[in-house]
């Protein structure tokens, strides 16, 4: 008999007398030293039994010591708890709970499974981890999810890691970049610097991000966004690539097993609490460096699934309280189109994100939180979206993250789409109509004039009513859920086969262009667009009123040959090529520049819409634009700077050259032209003082151009 398979009565016989264990206190939930021992604290209302273990290997199916917790001694309230004697720092534990096994009344206890703490600072991962074992029903049964499964599933269970180490944060205080200052660089840990040409040392881990800190700065970008660091089973997946035949895996990690818990793969130095000391190292480098740390969290959601998925952890503790149930009971509420909801309309889970928010902004210093789908955040019991969602209204006003950055992803897989009306004005929002009207108009389609002339003025048309500002908008053209900016401009349409779903998944609504043909061209005139549009694109984004985010890559042309959904392929798909930045080096340049204006003209990116007084409009002849000409592609603007400069702003999206009016300058001023797209590197940007100077009353836009202007004296 295998240890997984034995049955959990057989070890009664070893539990000895057990001196150095106390009742325990209820408060803090989770594992916390207290005089000389460790306090466990477990909530659980429906649980009839609850047993703590101790293991000495992640990979361990029996454990060292196992504590079984009385309900009469060790309980208070809904809270299980229980004190033991001279535990140290990296002490593995885990959890079972009994209770009723009763799918139609929303119960899923099975005490054969093994349970990860919803508080564990660390969790350590087995080789390997199957899901399969954890499964809390018997699939070979007739009817799989009214049977219980009757396997111990121990070792091939993670199990929590227990930390109480000091961390010398140097005096580390967090940068408070002002939302006029930020801009935000979206990467993936790994996939940052897993290539085998990104010359770090420690590829693929934070010890590699820290290690490309002095390229970041360089950049100038204010902010890292980090894709979801939350602790998750990269190998979740049971398929495989039909075009190579290699296992997919869950490469972005939007499937969270425990929401306090930092990914232990990307430590360097092992998984066994570990990554929790590096990823501290690695905000500390960043925060010396100016640079503030975002992270993209998944609170919608786990890795649980719907009712034919593992027991890992909420649904073994309290099913019925962690997750919204349909009204039988038996199935979940589907909001993120993962399988399951997290039922924030309740109380301990409200109080559960807002501590674990607390835990990354007080324990490891973040700066900021991007919220995955945060619309699921506000659905009521029903599904309906409340006005005032009473965990969105307690993050917001919750006095520890009063200084920290909050963004929503304001929409969901259910239909929602709140951009603009998301919550109050403390939340900054993903800005989804920035992505799209911007795309649209430097493709060229019809009617996009007034549209991108409200984009780049801070998006009032979709604030202004709802109270928030420019600084609501978190602008971008590309994310990591769609196309790179290279493939915006390299395909039509999407090519996702190697996902396994027969180019199914994935949004169809890319507004992107090739330009002749799809993908990797060896035609200088094709590449010639290509690489105009993309500094099109980024210029557009840096002179955007609003908060600029960049995709990580797109600054030198990386490439993901046409997947729009690439979250299962931890490859070269998904990875930064850094070979790419030596050979696309014009716009790295570009970008580079591009930051450090929008930097040097603080009113491109103040937290204010545009009065009349600050900007004026103009269509090619210099007159009033016509807004509802549909077939215009022509567009200018002159911005009013302090001290009397100003900027003139050239946009042609048509597919030839036009003679733009420039007004006059101020008196004693001269025009001076610091970029046009439409010239090759390095005519395509001037540093101010080398910028050459104009005197006639027109400039030529190339076509698919773009023209930035300024006075001085």
């Amino acid at each position: 008999m295998s240890p997984a398979e034995r049955p959990l009565r057989d070890y009664a016989a070893e539990v000895c007398e057990q001196t150095d264990v106390r009742r325990g206190l209820p408060l803090p939930v989770g594992a916390h030293e207290s005089e000389g021992g460790v306090n466990f604290a477990l909530f659980s209302r429906h649980a009839t039994r609850v047993r703590l273990e101790l293991f000495e290997q992640a990979h361990d199916a029996v454990p060292a010591r196992i504590i079984d917790l009385d309900p009469a001694r060790n309980r208070t309230g809904d809270v299980w708890h229980v004190w033991v004697q001279g535990i140290q720092t990296g002490q593995l534990y885990a959890y079972r709970v009994d209770g009723p096994y009763r799918p139609g009344d929303g119960h899923r206890f099975n005490f054969n499974k093994l349970l990860l703490d919803p508080f564990a600072m660390a969790i350590a991962q087995p080789p390997d981890w199957d899901f399969g074992p954890a499964r809390g029903y018997d699939p070979a049964a007739p009817d799989p999810d009214d049977t219980p499964s009757p396997i111990d599933d121990a070792g091939a269970m993670p199990k929590c890691v227990f930390i109480h180490e000091p961390f010398d944060w140097h005096d580390d205080l967090p940068p408070r970049r002002a939302w006029s200052e930020t801009v935000i660089y979206e990467m993936h840990v790994r996939g940052f610097t897993i290539h085998s040409a990104s010359g770090v040392a420690h590829p693929g881990t934070y010890r590699g991000l820290m290690e490309k800190i002095p390229y970041l700065k360089e950049l100038g970008v204010t902010a890292v966004e980090l894709m979801p660091v939350h602790e998750f089973n990269n190998g979740q997946l049971p398929v495989s690539n039909p075009l190579t035949g290699e296992p997919l895996t869950n490469y972005w990690g939007y499937d969270s097993v425990g929401f306090f818990a930092p990914k232990a793969t990307y430590s360097s130095a092992g998984g066994h609490g570990q990554q929790t000391l590096e990823f501290k190292e690695m905000v500390r480098a960043l925060h010396q460096a100016g640079i503030e740390v975002i992270l993209d969290v998944v609170f919608n959601h786990t890795a649980e699934g719907n009712e034919l998925g593992p027991t890992l952890s909420f649904r073994g503790i309290d099913n019925a309280i962690y997750y919204m149930l349909t009204p039988d009971l038996r199935h979940y509420r589907n909001y993120a189109g993962t399988g399951n909801t997290v039922n924030t309309n309740h109380p301990v889970v409200r109080n559960h994100i807002l501590a674990a928010l607390r835990h990354w902004v007080v324990d490891m210093h973040v700066d900021g939180f991007r919220f995955d789908l945060a619309s699921i955040l506000g659905r009521d019991e029903s599904g309906t979206l409340l006005a005032d969602a009473p965990l969105l209204e307690r993050i917001a006003e919750d006095p520890i993250l009063r200084d920290v950055k909050l963004i929503a992803e304001a929409w969901d897989a259910a239909g929602a789409y709140e951009v603009g009306s998301f919550s109050a004005r403390r939340w900054a929002e993903w800005n989804g109509h920035y992505r799209d009207d911007v795309r649209r108009f430097w493709r060229g389609d019809d009617g996009m004039r007034g549209r991108f002339a409200s984009r780049i003025g801070g998006s009032a048309d979709i604030y202004t009513a709802s109270g928030k500002g420019p600084e609501s908008s978190i602008n971008f053209v590309t994310c990591h859920d769609g196309f790179t900016l290279n493939d915006l401009v390299s395909y039509r349409t999407k090519h996702n086969d190697a996902n396994g779903e027969d180019n199914r998944d994935g949004t169809d609504a890319n507004y992107s262009d090739h330009y002749g043909i799809a993908g990797e061209s060896p035609d200088a005139a094709i590449e010639a667009i290509r690489n105009r549009q993309i500094r099109n694109f980024l210029l557009t984004l840096l002179i955007s009123r609003g908060i600029p985010m960049l995709l990580g890559g797109d600054e030198f042309r990386r490439t993901q040959y046409g997947n729009n959904n690439a979250w299962c392929q931890d490859n070269e798909t998904s990875w930064i090529d850094w070979r790419l930045l030596e050979r696309h080096q014009d716009i790295h340049r570009f970008t580079r520049e591009m930051i450090a204006l929008r930097r040097a003209h603080p009113v491109l990116s103040r937290e204010s819409f545009y009065t009349e007084a600050e900007v004026q409009w103009f269509g090619a002849d210099g007159s009033v634009p016509d807004w509802f000409d549909s077939r215009a592609r022509q567009l200018a603007c002159l911005i009013h700077e302090d001290a009397g400069s100003r900027l003139f702003l050239i946009f042609n999206a048509g597919d030839e050259a036009v003679g733009f009016h420039v007004p006059a300058a101020p008196e004693g001023m001269h025009w001076h032209r610091v970029v046009d797209t439409y010239r090759a590197a390095p005519g395509d940007i001037s540093p101010p003082d080398q910028a050459p100077r104009l005197d006639a009353a027109d400039y030529q836009a190339g076509p698919r151009t773009a023209v930035i202007l300024v006075t001085r004296r």
